[in-house]
């Protein structure tokens, strides 16, 4: 870990910080809210009353001076850089981040105006959400991604809203299902997707299979949360080599 960032274990970055939802459910390596789903270290901070239906939902307006609190929070503790564990965030983008102390990326979908860029010509990214209904033009929006960007949802019936929503019990295989099979209608339904980004941040355990079998790049939370690191804490390159 600490090789791939050029670092040596006296030279340690502080962490990234990470704002979590309210939520008590599974959170296996690959999630947002797992530590080693990260090659650098990180710090969590709940907010309390941030319910994923409440932040899907867009009824989160009474909870921007919570969120704040907890920058605030991880900042005095020691963060460099805030993320967050829920992608609808997307919608508070330019509203926190004007308001906290550190530089705060809220969700996945501010990849999407760079990846469509980086695709061939035709090519679109494409986006898997947990809630497609919920997943509306001020999302877009408020990234600077394009509002027509081609987006499918995950299941109401499906694994991961009966966990987080109605408690049962996290079913890996359930929950893969569910995530190929949306993947598959967003192809079949825009077969120019060069690319998938995965709106909900307890997606990236699915990342590396996925893009196995559909053979496209896969970007996430995670994805966002390294590149987003790695501008926090540059390199120091060591002067003592000649030109290469």
């Amino acid at each position: 870990m600490l090789k791939e960032y050029g670092l040596t274990q006296n030279e340690r970055h502080p962490p990234l910080g990470i704002i979590m939802l309210d939520a008590a459910i599974h959170r296996p390596p690959g999630d947002v809210g797992h530590s080693a789903s990260w090659p650098f270290d990180v710090i969590f901070k709940i907010v309390p009353g941030a319910s994923a239906r409440k932040i899907v939902g867009g009824d989160d307006a009474d909870l921007m001076d919570a969120f704040v609190r907890a920058g605030d929070e991880l900042h005095a503790e020691g963060a460099i850089g805030l993320a967050t564990s829920c992608g609808f965030l997307a919608a508070r983008q330019r509203e926190l981040s004007a308001r906290m102390k550190l530089p705060l990326a809220t969700s996945s979908l501010l990849q999407l105006p760079i990846v469509e860029r980086c695709l061939s010509a035709g090519r679109r990214a494409g986006v898997v959400t947990y809630d497609a209904k919920a997943l509306t033009e001020r999302h877009f929006v408020a990234v600077g991604a394009d509002p027509g960007t081609p987006r499918v949802g995950l299941p109401p019936d499906g694994a991961l809203r009966a966990h987080i929503e109605g408690d049962r019990p996290y079913d890996r295989e359930w929950l893969r299902r569910d995530v190929f099979a949306a993947v598959q209608a967003l192809l079949s339904g825009h077969p120019n997707i060069g690319a998938i980004v995965f709106e909900c941040t307890n997606l990236p355990p699915f990342s590396a299979e996925v893009s196995r079998e559909f053979g496209l790049p896969v970007y996430d939370v995670i994805t966002l949360g390294r590149w987003f690191y790695s501008g926090l804490t540059q390199t120091a390159y060591s002067q003592s080599f000649g030109m290469g």
